[in-house]
């Protein structure tokens, strides 16, 4: 079959991680392609319509900076992002939870009555593809869209390659390093690198249209046990969402819904997702009906688009140098091989580091971890970092001219703060308890700015 293509760092995969480290590897002088199978970029972030960046604050102190932070920066310029200023955040208090906590702005893992707001970023998904497409084409990351993944080019135990699907046929690249950023770890699995099918809730996302929000909300909090029983109601037909199965968007008048859950499907599987498919969008019908006809605010509403990607959280995970545990997200434990940081946890190199194939490595969502680790540590973020890790990891490796394994973690943390990023190289100090946080608490008061810096 042809060779359509060499370079030095190839990604598969145009996610969140995948612009991430194509654009890192760029930036760091290696001669970079992303393979996307898509016509746009993005991912779940665009395609699965996951429209808010979260876990991105270690209590009150940022932690996802680098790439991750220079995402949501472009986002608002283009005006596409909404989120809490540094004055709003971590203060449990009423108003700012009625203020912003439709907007998906709140520590969820807080275990208390009242949630702090947070930093957490609301944007649109054709933003993000926009803004994708900006930092592919400035950094001059090759492209090639309509491309899927299909085999692994390996001999003598280290990847030279990929065979990619396109409507032309199918078509070898050739590279140096590979990075899979595929988000079900295809390119680790088809090298024959251990993996681990986790399970996991998948959803359709979808949006509604003309939605009057501002009386949604006021009905809310003047008629809370009215408006709590039509919710869940709601969130029964649906089969289950987060606390809210509805969310404000950057654009007026339409509303995002990150449900249905729908539970025992294999993400990884052609018939679990094609049912899913048709399941989630009987319970998207019947939850529309009754919300128009019985929630204040959505009598004119209607129901204006589906996510073109399902919402798979978790498919196939790398089985890697070390597997992160649930242990070390809940816990908080460090790493001295500590590469990117995401809430309060952190991930060490040898996470992105697959057993048995070298010249290759794995970031985002299908990242070395145990099931129970990644459900809780797979957020828009903490991948786009943990992408800019792996993309200057291969360009730094390129230039040593040493395998990716041999890599200096070392440099790579410096290479990686000198880029504005927090790698987490040296262990972080405890984050405020629940009885430490007052109503008098803010991030303003504590001295922390936006950039996370004390």
């Amino acid at each position: 079959m042809p060779v359509v293509a060499q370079t030095e760092v190839l990604v598969i995969g145009g996610g969140p991680a995948g612009v991430g480290a194509a654009v890192a590897a760029a930036r760091n002088g290696a001669k970079s392609m992303l393979v996307e199978r898509y016509p746009y970029l993005g991912g779940l972030a665009s395609g699965g319509m996951v429209l808010v960046i979260d876990d991105m604050m270690d209590g009150p102190r940022q932690t996802v900076l680098g790439l991750g932070q220079e995402y949501v920066e472009r986002l608002e310029r283009i005006g596409g992002a909404v989120y809490p200023p540094v004055e709003d955040r971590y203060r449990p208090d009423e108003a700012l939870w009625n203020k912003w906590s439709r907007w998906g702005s709140y520590d969820i893992y807080w275990h208390g009555a009242l949630k702090p707001i947070t930093y957490a970023v609301a944007f649109d998904p054709d933003a993000w593809i926009r803004v994708s497409n900006d930092l592919i084409k400035e950094s001059g990351v090759s492209l090639r869209l309509h491309s899927w993944f299909s085999e692994a080019v390996v001999e003598d135990r280290k990847i030279k390659g990929v065979i990619v699907e396109t409507p032309e046929g199918r078509q070898a690249i050739l590279a140096s390093i590979v990075i899979d950023t595929s988000g079900d770890a295809a390119v680790a699995w088809r090298a024959g690198v251990p993996v681990e099918e986790g399970g996991y809730i998948v959803s359709l996302v979808h949006r509604y249209g003309d939605v009057d929000t501002e009386r949604a909300i006021r009905f809310e909090q003047e008629h809370p046990k009215e408006a709590y029983a039509l919710n869940r109601e709601a969130k029964r037909i649906l089969g289950g969402s987060w606390e809210y199965w509805w969310l404000l968007t950057p654009r007026p008048g339409i509303i995002w819904c990150n449900c249905p859950h729908l539970q025992g499907f294999s993400a990884i599987s052609v018939e679990d997702l094609t049912r899913a498919e048709f399941e989630a969008r009987s319970r998207i019908e019947a939850c529309y009906a009754f919300a128009r006809s019985n929630i204040p605010g959505f009598e004119k509403s209607y129901l204006l688009d589906t996510a073109p990607q399902i919402g798979v959280r978790q498919g196939r995970l790398l089985q890697g140098d070390y597997i992160v545990t649930a242990e070390d997200i809940k816990e908080a434990r460090w790493f001295p091989d500590s590469v990117a940081r995401g809430r309060d946890y952190f991930t060490p190199y040898r996470s992105l580091l697959p057993k048995g194939v070298e010249q290759l490595l794995v970031a985002g969502r299908c990242y070395s971890a145990t099931s129970a680790a990644q459900k809780i540590s797979r957020e828009i973020g903490p991948c786009v970092v943990m992408g800019e890790a792996a993309g200057t990891a291969a360009a730094l490796a390129l230039s040593a001219n040493q395998l990716v394994r041999n890599l200096d973690v070392k440099t790579l943390q410096q290479q990686l703060r000198r880029q504005g990023g927090d790698p987490g190289e040296e262990p972080a100090p405890p984050k405020p308890k629940n009885n430490e946080l007052s109503d008098g608490f803010s991030m303003a008061s504590a001295g922390v700015l936006n950039t996370g810096q004390e």
